[in-house]
């Protein structure tokens, strides 16, 4: 992406997530425990095929110390070695606190910049988070001056934006949602999802010197329902002027 469009990109940050009508709210906790948890036929599936992004973190997985982005109820942690020392940042506690994989995670902070600056991570690794961030530049910075030199920053996102990914929530998970509650799975996706995987993959390239790309199912654009994102060598004068941006 040119440094024009780049810019005007991280001049749309902060986004905002657009208001969640009453009736959403009243069963957000239970919808999104029983999506995690695979409560129903459609979830069951649709956990099925993320597995694909948890599998590509994990098999590349390097060095001892990782810090995972967006936690949610540390389901990742099932497809991680056991001997690493695990952080993670998680703002949402009712995601977490029943988890059994609690014991496995030395640190959660409820933001990034909760972390001490000397901090420095072999991994920093997300699935299914980054659509959701109101600060993605940001967030991308600073996970990016967290890395040590040798560090990675692996990210597992769906393809929003694209026509398979819309297709598979429109009549995947979007009828029996409304079968279940008779409200617009829609209205759910377009508060959740803020940030396309386009403007998320040009991002992690505007900040890291190498990166590299897996999709699935089919490897091209608007065939695939998740992309993987493995970036290396933050660009730190980068990263470092986008933060600058944000005060």
């Amino acid at each position: 992406m040119k440094t024009q469009n780049i810019d005007q990109l991280i001049a749309s940050y902060p986004r905002t997530h657009p208001p969640l009508p009453q009736a959403f709210k009243d069963i957000y906790e239970k919808e999104y425990l029983a999506n995690r948890k695979g409560g129903n036929v459609a979830t069951s599936i649709a956990q099925k095929l993320e597995t694909w992004m948890h599998r590509q973190v994990a098999k590349n997985a390097t060095g001892e110390l990782t810090l995972e982005l967006g936690a949610g109820t540390l389901n990742h942690l099932a497809y991680e070695q056991q001997d690493q020392t695990y952080d993670a940042v998680e703002p949402a506690s009712f995601f977490y606190e029943n988890s059994p994989a609690l014991d496995r995670v030395r640190n959660i902070y409820a933001d990034l910049q909760e972390i001490p600056e000397n901090t420095r991570y072999d991994r920093v690794i997300s699935i299914a988070v980054l659509e959701h961030l109101q600060n993605l530049p940001f967030e991308i910075a600073r996970a990016g001056l967290l890395l040590a030199d040798h560090g990675r920053f692996q990210a597992a996102i769906p393809c929003e934006g694209e026509l398979a990914w819309y297709l598979a929530w429109r009549f995947g998970t979007g009828v029996p949602y409304w079968f279940r509650n008779k409200l617009d799975y829609g209205v759910l996706m377009r508060h959740e999802h803020i940030n396309k995987s386009d403007e998320i993959r040009s991002l992690i390239g505007h900040m890291f010197e190498t990166i590299r790309i897996k999709r699935f199912p089919l490897p091209l654009r608007h065939c695939s329902f998740y992309l993987y994102i493995d970036a290396q060598s933050p660009r730190k004068e980068v990263c470092e002027e986008v933060l600058r941006r944000k005060e």
